[in-house]
């Protein structure tokens, strides 16, 4: 395995792109989220392509305009669909082998490939994809999380205890109970988006849910529930940073790359 640093063009403009060689045709498109650098938080995007690339399958990640060492300005994950196009391009020209591009992308990267209905990639790994309108928007979590998350205390005997003691705050139970048994809220019009997006794309999808991440809940309640391509990994946060959660996401994308 090789770890190449190059740039490449998207229109007038010069993005940064590393390539994790590898020798086979089926490789991965990493999209970064929010304005996130390709390394990842603490380098956990450089950790997952090496050690893919270990396995065998070549992995390219990029920072797309005004993020990063990329030049341009950062207009967000709406307006990234040139990019992920210019370094999907980039991809295939380096590693010339790869005839089948896996695309993933965790909260808005995730979105991004969803609205551009895979922008060119052969098969698509959507992790904690967001569907909140804007970034002011009320994250509070769905009702269906804050039952779960109150149905798990119920189980707990510590918390029994600490409610029987007098331990909890009686006003900020009964807002959250008032909250948990409003209905769902109605699909917002970026998450209708996302779902026209992805229901043009004809490849294999898989969606990826972290179950204590709010990102996730709040796309959850959004989504069909029926929907058979979702997996959720338990105990993990938005970043699957836990050891377990960790193995998990490298596992799914192993499988996603092998299929």
């Amino acid at each position: 395995m090789t770890r190449l640093h190059m740039t490449f063009p998207c229109g007038s403009k010069a993005l940064a792109g590393t390539l994790d060689t590898a020798p086979s045709s089926s490789g991965l498109l990493i999209v970064t989220g929010g304005s996130e650098i390709r390394s990842g938080a603490f380098s956990g995007q450089a950790q997952l392509a090496a050690r893919l690339a270990e396995a065998g399958f070549p992995v390219f990640r990029f920072d797309r305009r005004g993020v990063g060492d990329s030049d341009g300005e950062d207009r967000g994950f709406r307006a990234s669909q040139n990019d992920i196009a210019a370094a999907l391009a980039a991809f295939r020209a380096m590693a010339p082998k790869v005839d089948r591009v896996v695309g993933f992308g965790n909260c808005d990267a995730a979105s991004a490939l969803m609205l551009g209905a895979g922008t060119g990639c052969d098969a698509l790994v959507l992790s904690n994809p967001w569907v909140i309108e804007n970034d002011s928007a009320d994250s509070t979590p769905p009702p269906a999380a804050i039952r779960s998350r109150y149905a798990e205390k119920l189980r707990d005997p510590k918390e029994l205890a600490r409610l029987l003691s007098g331990g909890v705050n009686l006003r900020k139970l009964s807002r959250g109970l008032l909250r948990a048994v409003r209905p769902a809220p109605a699909p917002t019009s970026l998450a209708q988006g996302m779902a026209a997006g992805l229901s043009a794309f004809e490849g294999p999808v898989k969606i990826l849910l972290a179950a204590k991440d709010r990102t996730a809940q709040v796309f959850e309640a959004a989504w069909d529930a029926s929907d058979s391509r979702i997996e959720k990994c338990e105990n993990a946060g938005h970043s699957y940073a836990e050891p377990h959660a960790r193995e998990w996401l490298y596992q799914q994308l192993l499988a996603g790359l092998k299929a």
